[in-house]
């Protein structure tokens, strides 16, 4: 037996030295130590030997075992060091050569106006709400004062999945579902960012559209007022577009306020002189607004003798056009990064 043990090891060890990658390697420890190797033999036809012969060959066993894991580990990491030796020879990098460039874009213009908006509205200590863009009839519609017939809806070229869904045309659904979440009836001060649609496409005009929407609404004690909403609009404005902008106020019909009012800032470019911008007017439209029509405050679960509010909402696209003097809507939606790589500039400026 122990003769038998002396010439495994030999002659495993001759092998495992001659052996010339890591599968033949493998292959020589399955041959030897694997559960049906030569080694592994020995140990089961020990059952055959004497009480005092056993221990001694057990221990040789262990011995030789031992043996060859070690010299199978050794030459298993020579083969690993050789294999990345050559790995990094082959995949080496010339440091010195002219590195290629890389396109460098910059936040998109959308998220530059978003983040300033939200940034300036909570600074104001108002609440960010989001909501759903597949929305229901009753909320994009019924709940803001506009039943089934009602011909305003005709403005509003929806984009309906089905009988009762579809695509939001105005995030004011949102503000429709913030008054309904309210059963404590605790003030409200909120706005809300998003993507609404409507079947428009052109170079003021897209399918798909970012708006801003603003709402308040507490108690009339309160004595929430139009003048509130200039001063909220007179802020927004001048930060988000311009310092030196005026505002004015024409009065106008949605179906959600009433007062409702268009609202204009002097034109940006020609400073209110007039130009081919503004039409030569010097005012250029830039939102809707108004006190909260009462019928819109009994729909949502508030008495109109109790409360009173304002809204306001407007194109978040239009507004990044008016920024930065982009010229067609469609440019925002393009990715192309000669457009968007200008914007970190734009802002230095």
């Amino acid at each position: 037996m122990k003769e038998k043990i002396n010439t495994i090891k030999q002659k495993s060890i001759e092998e495992i030295e001659n052996v010339s990658d890591l599968k033949s390697l493998e292959d020589i420890k399955i041959k030897y130590l694997g559960k049906k190797g030569e080694l592994t033999a020995v140990l089961r036809g020990m059952k055959d030997l004497s009480a005092d012969e056993r221990p001694i060959i057990g221990s040789l066993v262990n011995e030789v075992r031992d043996t060859l894991e070690e010299i199978i580990e050794q030459k298993e990491q020579q083969f690993k060091r050789e294999e990345l030796n050559q790995r990094l020879q082959k995949e080496k990098i010339d440091i010195t050569l002219p590195s290629n460039k890389l396109k460098r874009g910059s936040i998109h213009p959308l998220n530059r106006v978003i983040e300033d908006i939200e940034d300036l509205f909570v600074s104001m200590g108002y609440d960010v709400v989001e909501g759903p863009e597949l929305e229901t009839d009753e909320y994009c519609f019924e709940r803001l004062n506009l039943p089934k017939g009602h011909p305003a809806r005709d403005m509003q070229d929806s984009f309906y999945i089905t009988d009762k869904y579809l695509l939001r045309t105005q995030t004011s659904s949102v503000q429709a579902r913030t008054m309904v979440a309210n059963e404590e009836k605790s003030p409200i001060r909120i706005i809300t960012v998003g993507k609404t649609y409507r079947r428009e496409d052109d170079a003021t005009h897209s399918h798909q559209f970012n708006q801003i929407e603003g709402l308040v609404i507490d108690k009339k004690e309160r004595n929430v007022s139009l003048a509130d909403l200039k001063g909220t609009l007179e802020v927004f404005v001048r930060k988000i577009i311009g310092a030196n902008l005026d505002l004015r106020f024409r009065p106008s019909y949605f179906p959600f306020t009433e007062p409702s009012y268009e609202v204009d800032v002097t034109c940006f470019k020609c400073g209110g002189k007039g130009c081919n911008l503004c039409k030569q007017t010097g005012w250029i439209e830039v939102l809707g607004s108004g006190m909260v029509h009462p019928n819109v405050l009994k729909i949502n679960g508030y008495d109109p003798e109790k409360y009173r509010g304002f809204a306001f909402g407007t194109g978040i696209d239009r507004l990044a056009m008016f920024r930065y003097g982009i010229t067609d809507m469609r440019y925002l939606y393009a990715n192309d990064v000669r457009f968007l790589n200008q914007f970190d500039r734009k802002d230095e400026e």
